[in-house]
């Protein structure tokens, strides 16, 4: 069975609830007719019920009967989550008028929803941009205990099965932070952890990625990634975690007993953390094209609640994946 398929199968044993705050939009209106006739989650939509169910019936839709929908400007919790936003935001100074403004706002509603445990996770941006759709997350979800840093994994699916676990790897951080120190870094690992269990569902073998191999080089940049190792595995000691290991070590096995004896993870790690963003950001594209190995994500890691953000050239496919992956997060939560 196919991963996504494998991810999809446990999504239905979870009957999570996923709000789309993009319900107006086509792609996610779409979307939400598969998941729901799929039983992939409980669906809730942000938009105006009216014009979500007149766009429904021009495309042909039957199951958004099925889906919850949420009118951002008037519903029964809306004071209810002024009051939040208010309670939890008076430090900054955020007034009740202020509040009142913000929560039409599709994604501050949907993040206030998961605050108050009226949902479980979000699929957004389809039509809006990353710093949208983490703004609210970010002051309202934040992220999780243990965790200061939002990372983004990739599911990189490959043709060779010999390679990672049947040819799962998971690639982080390739979205989000442009250079992590070493605490952050570790953080990066025990989040992708996380990860490679709720949606790969299988035990991670971590490598902590470098241009060196157990001291073959000497390199500040190297010594972060040695640092990073050494806070991952004290943070988290149930974890397989090793490096600084080049990706050959890490891969491929006679290449990792040789640079690397003795390591339980050189020559078979399924999980890579990269040094920085410009290493992950660059590997994934480069197997995704070059390998023609199917990329799924960015997953986005670290938040107290999944959160995930779209592409916005996103296909329905693709909102619908994304769906399942953040319904077997929040249960992994």
């Amino acid at each position: 069975m196919e991963l996504i398929e494998r991810v999809k199968l446990s999504a239905k044993k979870h009957n999570m609830r996923i709000v789309l705050p993009e319900g107006y939009e086509e792609r996610n209106i779409k979307a939400a007719d598969i998941a729901v006739a799929e039983n992939l989650a409980q669906i809730i939509l942000i938009g105006d019920p009216e014009e979500i169910t007149s766009h429904a019936s021009q495309l042909g839709l039957k199951n958004l009967s099925k889906a919850k929908i949420v009118n951002p400007k008037s519903h029964d919790k809306k004071n209810h989550y002024i009051d939040m936003m208010v309670e939890l935001r008076k430090s900054k100074g955020m007034t009740k008028e202020e509040a009142s403004r913000l929560i039409e706002d599709p994604l501050y509603l949907g993040v206030l929803m998961i605050k108050n445990g009226d949902a479980d996770g979000e699929v957004s941006g389809a039509d809006h941009a990353t710093g949208d759709v983490l703004r609210p997350a970010f002051h309202y979800v934040k992220t999780a205990p243990g965790i200061s840093v939002v990372s983004g994994a990739f599911l990189m699916i490959l043709q060779d099965k010999k390679f990672g676990e049947d040819g799962v790897i998971i690639f982080a951080d390739g979205a989000v932070h442009p250079n992590p120190t070493d605490r952050e870094l570790a953080e990066i690992a025990i989040a992708t952890a996380h990860t490679a269990r709720a949606i790969g569902g299988f035990e991670p073998k971590i490598a902590m990625l470098s241009f060196s191999t157990k001291g073959s080089a000497k390199h500040e940049l190297v010594d972060k990634v040695i640092s990073a190792t050494k806070i991952a595995q004290e943070m988290a000691p149930d974890l397989m975690i090793d490096g600084e290991l080049q990706g050959d070590a890490a891969l491929v096995e006679a290449i990792g007993q040789k640079k690397a004896p003795g390591s339980k993870i050189a020559g078979h790690a399924n999980v890579l953390i990269f040094p920085d963003l410009n290493c992950g950001n660059i590997a994934y594209k480069l197997v995704q094209r070059l390998a023609n190995a199917e990329a799924i994500g960015p997953i986005l890691q670290g938040m107290a609640a999944p959160i995930n953000d779209l592409s916005r050239g996103c296909s329905v496919n693709d909102i619908v994946s994304m769906i399942a992956i953040t319904a077997n997060q929040a249960a992994g939560k």
